[in-house]
C-alpha cells in the first residue's frame, strides 16, 4: 500500500540530519560478529548506513585495502579510476578510499573538475585506458549507492573490463574485507589526504571525454535537425554538470530542469513508501517531471550515479522500465547497421516477455541472464551483445560501429536516445510501445513482496525446478520451470515458472525479511492478479518442502 503522502514534495521532517550522518560515519565501529554489519556485495556493490552500522569508515578501510590486495593477486598495476556521486557519504568514504589506494601505491584518477562523477563515465574512462595500449590494466570504484535513499552510501569495484566485478572477485573482496573487519583492521595501510594528493593522483577530466564521445554512440544530428526539446533532471545526481554540457556542446534544445545539489535531495517528491529516493522509474519520485511533461518533447531523469533512466513522454507520462526497453531494442536493431547481425540482446530473467517477442521478430538471438548487469559485461565488451537491459531502468548498447561504449548501466544515453528515436522515426517513444502492443500483445507486468525468514529465504535461492511439483499456473499449463538462466546457465538465485501466456519469477531479497515475486501476463490485469496468487501459493509449497 502506498504511503499517504507518496508523490508529494518531501518536508523538513522527511530530511536526514546530514552532520548526524557523518559524524556516525566516522564515530560508529560496526560489529564484524553481526550479519547486518558485515561487507556484503550485493548486485551493485556493499551498500547500507553509518547509523545501522552498515556503512562506516571502517567498513571502507576494509574494502579498500581487500580491493588493493585483490588487485595485487591480479595483477592489475594500471591507474584506478575513481568517482563518486552526490550522498552525503560519498565525499568521505571517497576519501577514505584514496587515502588507503596511496598507501598501497595505487595510482588513482579522480576528477580534475573535483565533480561528481556518474558510473557510466568511469566505466567509459576505464574502457579508453584499457584499449590505448598501455601494458598495464585499469579498473575502478565508483562511490553510491545509486537511487538509495539519502541515508544510505555505497561502494562498487569495477573489474578492468570496465563493468561491476563478477561475483569470483566480489566474494574474494567481500572476504577478506570482513576478515580485516576481525582484526580490528590489522593489516589497513593508510596515509594522510594531503599525502596521498601529493603522491597518488592523476587528473582526469571524465566529463568532457565522456561527453566529446556521444556522437560515436548515438545520433545527435538527427535530435539536433528534429529540433526535439528536451529537459533532463538530474534528480540532484552525479550527471548535474554533464547535462547541461551536453547540451550546450552539442547544440540541442535541451534544459536541466532541476540543477540544484543537496545531500537531503529536499527537492525530491516521496517514493511510493514515503522515503525519499532517487528512483527515476518511480511515478512518484518523478511526479515533478510528470506534471511537467507538455513542456518538452522528452523529458527524462537520473538516479544518483546516472546508471539508471526514466523517460517521460507528453502523450505517455512517465514510461514503464519495461516498456522502454523494449522500444529501445525495436528501434536500436533496425537503425544501427554498424552492428554484427550475429550480435544478441540480453535481458534478465525479470525483464518483460514483450523483449522476447520483439527480438524474435527481429530475428536476434536472446540472451536471458540473472538479475545483475554484471552478466551482460562479457558480452559487451566482446561485442556478441549489442544490448543489455534490466527491468529496473538499467540498460548500455554498443557504439555506432558496433564497438564497447561501457560495460556498466548507462542512464544518461538510454535517456539521450529516447530524443533520438523522437527525431528519426517522428514518434514519442511512448507511441512506438502502443504499436508493440499492437503487434504482440498487451502484457501486464508487476512486482510483489512477500514474508519470508533468513532460512527460507536460503532455500528459495537453492531451489531446483523439480522441487515445483504444480503442472499449472493460473489456469495454464506450464511449459518451463527455471532454476538457472537460459542464457548463461548461472544459478537465477530462485525460480521462474513459464506458461504460453504468462509468467513469475521469485527471488529472495538481499536485504530484507521477504522475497520477491515478479509476474507477468498477456491476458490482462486480471490474470496477472491470480499469476501472483498461484505464484505465492507455490512458493510457500517449495519452500516447506525445501525446509
Amino acid at each position: 500500500m502506498a504511503h499517504d503522502r507518496a508523490g508529494q514534495p518531501a518536508r523538513p521532517e522527511d530530511l536526514e540530519d546530514l552532520s548526524h550522518l557523518v559524524t556516525a560515519f566516522y564515530s560508529r565501529v560496526p560489529d564484524p560478529s553481526n550479519p547486518a554489519q558485515q561487507v556484503v556485495f550485493g548486485t551493485s556493490g556493499h551498500r547500507g548506513s553509518s547509523l545501522d552500522g552498515a556503512f562506516n569508515e571502517a567498513h571502507i578501510l576494509a574494502i579498500t585495502q581487500a580491493i588493493a590486495d585483490y588487485r595485487a593477486s591480479q595483477h592489475i598495476t594500471g591507474q584506478l579510476f575513481l568517482g563518486r556521486d552526490t550522498h552525503a557519504l560519498s565525499e568521505p568514504a571517497w576519501t577514505t578510499a584514496l587515502e588507503v589506494l596511496a598507501a598501497n601505491g595505487v595510482t588513482v584518477a579522480i576528477d580534475s573538475r573535483g565533480g561528481y562523477t556518474p558510473t557510466p563515465a568511469v566505466s567509459h574512462a576505464i574502457l579508453r585506458f584499457n584499449s590505448s595500449g598501455a601494458m598495464a590494466q585499469a579498473d575502478g570504484i565508483v562511490v553510491t549507492p545509486s537511487h538509495n535513499p539519502p541515508r544510505d552510501g555505497g561502494f562498487k569495484y569495477n573489474a578492468p573490463h570496465g563493468g561491476p566485478a563478477d561475483s569470483t572477485a566480489t566474494d574474494a573482496i567481500a572476504a577478506r574485507a570482513n576478515e580485516l573487519l576481525f582484526n580490528g583492521l590489522e593489516g589497513v595501510q593508510r596515509v594522510t589526504l594531503a599525502q596521498a594528493l601529493d603522491t597518488a593522483v592523476e587528473q582526469y577530466d571524465y566529463l568532457d571525454i565522456y561527453i566529446d564521445d556521444l556522437p560515436n554512440v548515438l545520433n545527435l544530428d538527427a535530435i539536433r535537425g528534429a529540433g526535439i526539446s528536451i529537459g533532463a533532471d538530474p534528480l540532484g545526481g552525479a550527471s548535474v554538470h554533464y547535462w547541461g554540457e551536453i547540451g550546450e556542446r552539442h547544440d540541442l534544445d535541451l534544459t536541466v530542469v532541476n540543477p540544484a545539489v543537496d545531500a537531503t535531495f529536499r527537492f525530491m517528491t516521496l517514493d511510493t513508501d514515503g522515503q525519499i529516493r532517487m528512483d527515476c522509474s518511480s511515478p512518484n519520485a518523478m511526479a515533478s517531471l510528470i506534471a511537467a511533461k507538455n513542456a518538452y518533447d522528452i523529458s527524462t531523469g537520473n538516479d544518483a550515479d546516472a546508471d539508471r533512466h526514466g523517460i517521460v513522454t507528453p502523450d505517455g507520462g512517465l514510461m514503464n522500465p519495461n516498456h522502454y526497453l523494449a522500444v529501445a531494442i525495436d528501434y536500436l536493431i533496425a537503425n544501427r547497421i554498424g552492428w554484427d547481425a550475429l550480435s544478441k540482446v540480453g535481458k534478465t530473467v525479470v525483464t518483460s516477455s514483450m523483449v522476447d517477442r520483439v527480438v524474435s521478430v527481429l530475428g536476434r538471438g536472446l540472451y536471458e541472464v540473472p538479475v545483475g548487469f554484471k552478466w551482460f559485461v562479457p558480452g559487451l565488451f566482446n561485442g556478441s551483445l549489442a544490448f543489455g537491459g534490466e527491468e529496473s531502468a538499467g540498460a548500455s548498447f554498443l557504439r555506432m560501429d558496433g564497438g564497447v561504449w561501457s560495460t556498466d548501466k548507462d542512464g544518461i544515453v538510454l535517456a539521450l536516445l529516447a530524443s533520438e528515436i523522437a527525431a528519426v522515426t517522428g514518434q514519442s517513444p511512448s507511441s512506438r510501445y502502443a504499436e508493440l502492443e499492437k503487434r504482440y500483445g498487451s502484457p501486464a507486468y508487476a512486482r510483489i513482496d512477500a514474508p519470508a525468514t533468513r532460512d527460507q529465504k536460503a532455500v528459495l535461492a537453492k531451489l531446483s525446478s523439480d522441487q515445483v511439483k504444480a503442472t499449472e499456473l493460473a489456469g495454464e499449463k506450464i511449459t518451463t520451470i527455471l532454476s538457472h538462466a537460459p542464457g548463461n546457465g548461472a544459478a537465477i538465485g530462485g525460480i521462474k515458472v513459464m506458461t504460453e501466456n504468462a509468467w513469475f519469477a521469485a527471488r529472495p531479497s538481499g536485504t530484507e525479511d521477504k522475497y520477491k515475486i515478479y509476474a507477468e501476463s498477456f491476458k490482462g490485469p486480471d490474470h496477472l492478479t491470480q499469476v501472483q496468487d498461484a505464484a505465492k501459493e507455490l512458493v510457500t509449497e517449495a519452500l516447506a518442502a525445501g525446509e
